[in-house]
């Protein structure tokens, strides 16, 4: 089995942050432009990414308690395998680490699957900051 594991810091509150990831039902709006649209029924919810590629996904967990999400992809061309986990670890009073635990099979589609989850955590970082910006007044 193969991982990717991304720990990424972000200037915002953790409370902001969870507040956003806990919403698993709109991804779309944090993942923004990476994934186009979302839609949930039940646990499962599809998502559209901005390059076409459409998959389902089953959320397995939303843990208040350790700010985590995990869900597993149902449908990807290529995978065999799909389970991950987004955390949100406190890194200060308004700083947290946004932490990605993707693990998959075959392990060679992690050419494939880097620049998605690069460009996922780019784009939650983006617009988290973007969005606690316009919450005290800062001009981005």
């Amino acid at each position: 089995m193969a991982s990717i594991h991304i720990d990424s810091s972000v200037a915002v509150s953790a409370d902001t942050a969870w507040q956003s990831l806990r919403l698993v039902d709109k991804p779309d709006q944090l993942f923004s432009p990476v994934l186009a649209a979302a839609e949930m029924h039940g646990d499962t919810r599809t998502v559209r990414f901005g390059n076409g590629l459409v998959v389902r996904e089953r959320v397995i967990d939303v843990d208040d308690a350790r700010r985590r999400v995990a869900y597993s992809v149902l449908d990807a061309p290529g995978l065999t395998y799909h389970h991950a986990s987004m955390q949100i670890v406190a890194d200060g009073p308004d700083r947290w680490r946004f932490v990605w635990t993707t693990d998959f099979l075959p392990a060679e589609a992690a050419p494939s699957l880097q620049p998605l989850i690069d460009a996922g955590t780019s784009a939650l970082k983006a617009n988290l900051e973007r969005v606690a910006n316009r919450l005290i007044g800062v001009q981005s």
